[in-house]
């Protein structure tokens, strides 16, 4: 073993050095603001916006979670926001999953340019297709209810597109061996192909209810009033005539991120070992 392989150069030393640093110092930028929003949540209201600004309360008011909830019936909007998010997740994974075997293994006429066009409707925004949704919904009487919220938004194409690549990784011999055995192709698809994607399935249920607990422009334009009103929607009523109170709008997102956090340490697994087996699959 030679100098070089045992010790690093002062150049490299410093690099490393200054790498580390680098990363440290984006790290704070990116969590500065979870910490201010924490910090303005448990300090009184005139505080927050007092100049100049103070990086720590000077009182610290831990009931300011108590009243958030309080304030408004955030339990409600709490309740809303997982029966919404969570509904879409599900219904999000059960049809992405279809369709990306059906695309993925399954030979019909016109298969690749249906996918085609299936993935063009990736570069519709959003806010160009409310309108007709909107339509829809209210043609349908689904205006401020469950449904209305839910199934318009539970169809993904970057879900499918997602899984289908997927899919595409899996050896077929494992498909042809089942079938040898007898086994039809629904049952294929939910004991060997399912339980094989677990990590991108897990994935896909991450992205999807953190996207959907944190929607607004949807929930803005199809509830017209609390009762099925989500999060995003009820920290807005912390506005008032009397103003705004953001001690209580920051103590309620604070409280608002928790299932998020939650979600992503329970399937932070999966996620790892996705990128793993994604790793070691063969082509298509």
């Amino acid at each position: 073993m030679t100098f070089d392989e045992t010790h690093h150069s002062p150049t490299q030393r410093v690099g490393g050095i200054l790498l580390h640093v680098g990363i440290v110092l984006a790290a704070i930028a990116f969590l500065f603001p979870f910490f201010w929003m924490v910090t303005n949540a448990i300090r009184p209201n005139a505080e927050v916006l007092a100049v100049p600004p103070q990086l720590f309360p000077s009182d610290w008011q831990w009931s300011n979670f108590v009243y958030a909830w309080l304030y408004l019936p955030f339990g409600r909007f709490f309740l809303n926001s997982v029966i919404v998010a969570g509904g879409i997740t599900i219904l999000t994974l059960t049809v992405s999953s279809m369709a990306a075997y059906a695309f993925a293994r399954l030979r019909f006429p016109f298969s690749d340019s249906l996918f085609v066009v299936y993935l063009a409707t990736l570069m519709v925004p959003q806010a160009v297709i409310v309108i007709p949704l909107f339509l829809m919904m209210s043609w349908l009487g689904w205006m401020n209810s469950f449904q209305g919220l839910i199934l318009p938004m539970a169809f993904s194409t970057f879900g499918t597109f997602m899984l289908r690549q997927y899919f595409l990784q899996i050896p077929k011999e494992l498909e042809e061996a089942a079938m040898i055995e007898g086994c039809s192709r629904f049952t294929i698809f939910l004991r060997i192909i399912l339980p094989l994607s677990r990590p991108m399935l897990g994935l896909l249920a991450l992205f999807t209810f953190t996207g959907q607990w944190n929607s607004f422009l949807w929930p803005l334009i199809i509830v017209n009033g609390p009762d099925y009103s989500t999060i995003p929607l009820g920290l807005t009523l912390f506005q008032s005539q009397q103003g705004v109170q953001w001690n209580y709008m920051m103590a309620g997102s604070t409280i608002s991120m928790l299932p998020g956090i939650l979600l992503t340490l329970a399937l932070q697994r999966y996620i790892f070992s996705g990128i793993a087996m994604g790793s070691g699959f063969g082509g298509r």
